[in-house]
């Protein structure tokens, strides 16, 4: 994923956080200055880590709705139906010589992969969360999902700052659901795959034809 063309590197932080009488160690890849100090909310508890295996009990006992905060063709391949869609990046238009230069970086390391395209940080992110948790406001209960878990510790940072403190977080993403975690799936891959692309993808689907995966 690339954030505005900024590199920055992930310094694994883990923490522990209460879910019910049970003790969850949380591996939360926060990458300063994007994650902020997220992951200090994450093990102070003012931000719920909950496990993809747990996101169902969460959602239908708790009243937490899922927000996905990845881009749409990320969710086009696969996503919870029903869930609110407000994302953190979005495809950077610019077509200037410095971004272009960017860009062929980009595919060149990380797109032709991935089949991740090159982004910019969503300036209206914040306005998409409330139109898409109209009628709720602040008060709204949000478990926020991405695919791997860092672009979710990103949104979790920025809608707590924003005034919302009934915040949760999916931990480690979609990538680490199960068949089962979220019953009512749409789109053409399975949820925890729907982040692979390009060349990995073509791997993938050799790798599930050989029953390596499932």
């Amino acid at each position: 994923m690339a954030m505005g063309g900024t590199a920055t590197a992930a310094v694994p932080c883990f923490a522990a956080t209460a879910v019910g009488s049970r003790r969850v160690r949380v591996r939360a890849q926060a990458a300063a200055p994007w994650a902020g100090g997220a992951e200090e909310l994450v093990r102070s508890g003012a931000v719920r880590a909950v496990r993809p295996r747990d996101a169902a009990e969460a959602i239908a006992a708790d009243g937490f709705r899922l927000l996905d905060v990845r881009p749409e063709w990320e969710r086009a391949r696969a996503a919870v139906r029903g869930s609110a869609h407000a994302p953190l990046f979005v495809g950077d238009d610019d077509m200037g010589p410095v971004t272009l230069l960017k860009k062929w970086v980009h595919l060149g390391y990380i797109g032709l992969w991935t089949g991740q395209s090159f982004t910019r940080m969503n300036d209206r992110f914040l306005d998409d969360v409330a139109a898409a948790v109209a009628g709720d406001g602040k008060d709204a209960k949000l478990l926020v999902a991405c695919g791997e878990g860092l672009r979710s510790l990103i949104a979790v940072r920025m809608l707590y700052d924003d005034g919302y403190k009934n915040v949760a977080w999916l931990a480690g993403g979609f990538s680490k659901c199960v068949d089962g975690d979220f019953a009512d799936v749409e789109g053409e891959s399975k949820l925890q795959y729907a982040t692979v692309g390009g060349v990995s993808y073509i791997f993938l689907q050799i790798l599930l034809l050989l029953r390596v995966v499932k």
